[in-house]
């Protein structure tokens, strides 16, 4: 018997007939939904060779075989036997309104209305999920789609419980997450099996499912969140009319080409009632605090400023940066005091003296929000100060502040 050549490609049945699409679209889903390939074949008057061909060629998956059934069967089923949870927003109902939507030939607009999505979810889902001769198949794509979702390994923190013990003390100690990362990578260099990511670190403690650090970890980080937030809103404005902005400042103290050139800025209590100054050089990251016990207005802060930076060397000090707070109102006399220029952001643009930011939030370890910081005696801000210069720093290449400076004072 001759055989005839179906141009479609969909195969020949048991008698050499020609399998025409509605046929191939059964056996396609009879596939997914758990059937073999010689239980659909059988029903359907197609030979188990023909329906793999099909579905090599229109299933869009690959094949594994399936004991006890009498033949092969789509890898989906391995997906059918345990359902994963939906993260994404298309659900098979969805998709399935998509087929059809596809076949009245609808605008994806107007299939986007249908599900309650957007036409671009609509077309990244066309795009991703249809097979190779073009077709998009609802229940093919939503079995796709929760096979590419499976997680093929353990979390990493889950099988080695030293390497948690050790980041909990870490932790302890106030260090952040993405510094462990970076000690962890100089020390065990290729070792991946001994090194986590901060990102892996941070899943652990923001969902107690993914690790087995400890369910209280999350306050020692710098915020104590228990969860990711957006950044609060900056403070206000405030009025320096002859002062130098942050525009003014030299190309030297933007690139941190050459130590000298400060930040700083004041971390408050609750209702400011209490306040702890800090200054950070920009080329070391070495940190001053200033001990405002009573009061943090004008002249409480400039003597202290004063007091604290009249010891360093004139190349150690070429300028402050601070924000327009008024605690910053007698900037003329730390000027003349000290010699050093003062440079003011922008209104609402913290980010502009970013290393004092970054700073700050190392500091709450020891400070924290809402906390009385009038407790605070000025042996207590020098024992943070130098716990925090000797700290490894990622932006030193793990060299600590209080190392960088000294090698600037022996050059001097």
């Amino acid at each position: 018997m001759t055989v005839r050549k179906y141009e479609s490609g969909g195969g020949v049945g048991v008698r050499g007939v020609p399998i025409v699409a509605a046929t191939r679209e059964s056996l396609i889903e009879m596939a997914c939904a758990g059937s073999s390939f010689t239980a659909a074949g059988r029903s359907l008057g197609v030979s188990q060779p023909s329906a793999v061909r099909i579905w090599r060629r229109f299933g869009h998956v690959e094949l594994i075989p399936v004991f006890g059934s009498g033949g092969l069967g789509p890898v989906v089923q391995a997906a059918a036997a345990a359902e994963p949870v939906q993260r994404r927003p298309l659900s098979s109902e969805d998709r399935a309104t998509i087929q059809a939507g596809l076949r009245l030939k609808l605008s994806y607009a107007a299939i986007g209305e249908l599900i309650g999505r957007n036409k671009g979810v609509v077309w990244c889902e066309v795009q991703r999920n249809s097979s190779p001769d073009g077709q998009y198949r609802g229940c093919v794509a939503h079995r796709v789609a929760a096979h590419r979702r499976r997680r093929s390994k353990q979390f990493k923190l889950i099988a080695n419980p030293a390497l948690c013990r050790r980041i909990e003390g870490w932790m302890d100690q106030g260090w952040s997450p993405r510094l462990i990362a970076l000690m962890l990578a100089a020390e065990h260099g290729d070792d991946h099996t001994s090194r986590v990511s901060h990102e892996t670190i941070y899943q652990a403690l923001y969902v107690q499912t993914r690790g087995s650090l400890r369910a209280d970890l999350h306050r020692k980080l710098s915020l104590k969140r228990s969860h990711r937030a957006p950044r609060g809103r900056s403070r206000g404005p405030s009025t320096f009319s002859e002062a130098f902005k942050i525009s003014d400042r030299p190309a030297e103290a933007a690139d941190r080409a050459v130590p000298g050139h400060w930040e700083g800025d004041l971390i408050q209590g609750p209702g400011n009632q209490s306040a702890i100054g800090t200054l950070v050089e920009r080329t070391t990251r070495f940190t001053i605090l200033l001990h405002l016990p009573g009061r943090h207005d004008a002249a409480t802060v400039a003597d202290a400023m004063i007091r604290e930076m009249r010891h360093l060397p004139d190349h150690l000090r070429r300028s402050i940066t601070w924000d327009r707070g008024t605690e910053m109102a007698d900037y003329a006399r730390i000027q003349l005091a000290l010699e050093a220029k003062l440079y003011f952001c922008d209104p609402r643009s913290p980010w502009q003296r970013g290393t004092n930011e970054n700073t700050n939030r190392l500091l709450r370890f020891w400070f924290e929000k809402g906390s009385d910081l009038s407790v605070h005696t000025a042996a207590d801000l020098r024992r943070v100060a130098d716990t925090l210069n000797k700290r490894p720093r990622p932006t030193l290449d793990l060299e600590t502040p209080a190392d960088r400076l000294n090698k600037l004072l022996l050059a001097a």
